[in-house]
């Protein structure tokens, strides 16, 4: 019969070299297995939308819509990580040291990937709204097409580069079978954190903030310049919807972005150790990927285009010839 101390261990086999699970109640575990996989089948689901919208409707293919597109096939690779993350909650890794540095060098690249074109989608906003009639001419299909490409490959070459060690010995920093383990040094933690948060969330909210002022402005000049024209009554509440719009959508993008990774940057700057056990860190770490599965939702479930593409997607329509010319706008 299991006793107590081999029914805590991942290798009840193995007394001596084998890690404690993270023990915690029937129905708390039962909700983190539910949960989990729900979030990471949204998630995918979601993000697959978007990836087959824009790249099927012909119609779609802008230089924005590429940004989502780019944006949804770095979401799209967070879900299955999650299902992963239900191991790491466990406390026990049964998939080998291997897997483990995969897992993790993956998650890096992923969620770099997405945070860099958060801020590539900033920053076509940025001169979308502040420098509209240079637009088409500064952001082409092909210049957004080059930062794309150049945004997956610095965080490939990045992550790769500071988590080199790992990936060359990845049971040298494991103290015990079942663990999984991930050293960055401390030069190399400081320069994830200054890129990978406080260098885009800086650029997000200068951006962001910027565009608000500028749409504001807008919204005002056009209210006075038809009020003049003795239209003051319709225009003043069509204007203040346009504010209020403006408002409430960059809103949405900064405090869900930042509800979402702060946590976790704040677990990394602070030490989770110290101010978190282990079920507080993995739950920071889900909150991080969770962002994956709302981006969808911000950037593009808002667009009535989104809308119909699914309807055509969801009815089969999108398997009938000719779909792709399909007016979505």
């Amino acid at each position: 019969m299991e006793t107590l101390e081999e029914a805590e261990l991942c290798f009840p086999q193995l007394l001596n070299s084998s890690c404690r699970k993270n023990m915690r109640p029937h129905s708390l575990s039962l909700l983190i297995h539910i949960l989990l996989p729900s979030i990471s089948l949204l998630t995918v689901t979601l993000n697959l939308l978007v990836i087959i919208s824009i790249s099927h409707f012909r119609q779609l293919h802008t230089p924005t819509n590429l940004l989502l597109f780019s944006l949804a096939v770095s979401d799209s690779l967070v879900g299955p990580l999650l299902f992963f993350q239900i191991v790491v909650i466990d406390g026990c890794w049964f998939l080998g040291d291997l897997m483990c540095t995969l897992y993790t060098v993956l998650s890096y690249i992923i969620a770099s990937a997405s945070i860099g074109t958060m801020v590539l989608i900033a920053v076509d906003r940025y001169v979308a709204i502040c420098d509209p009639l240079h637009y088409p001419h500064k952001v082409t299909q092909k210049r957004v097409q080059v930062c794309v490409c150049l945004c997956w490959i610095f965080s490939i070459f990045l992550n790769s580069l500071m988590l080199k060690n790992n990936l060359e010995q990845p049971v040298r920093y494991n103290s015990c079978l079942g663990e999984c383990v991930i050293f960055i040094n401390y030069t190399a933690g400081l320069l994830d954190i200054f890129l990978s948060f406080i260098g885009p969330v800086t650029v997000i909210i200068v951006l962001y903030m910027r565009v608000f002022v500028v749409a504001v402005s807008q919204a005002r000049a056009m209210r006075s310049q038809i009020a003049s024209l003795h239209l003051k009554c319709s225009v003043t509440v069509t204007a203040k919807k346009s504010e209020m719009k403006a408002a409430r959508t960059l809103g949405v993008v900064i405090v869900v972005f930042l509800l979402c990774i702060c946590p976790y940057y704040c677990v990394v700057l602070t030490g989770q150790d110290t101010l978190f056990n282990a079920s507080s860190a993995a739950f920071v770490i889900c909150l991080f990927y969770f962002n994956s599965c709302l981006n969808p939702v911000i950037y593009a479930f808002f667009y009535p285009w989104f809308r119909k593409s699914i309807k055509l997607i969801v009815t089969l329509k999108i398997l009938q010839p000719g779909s792709c010319q399909t007016n979505m706008l």
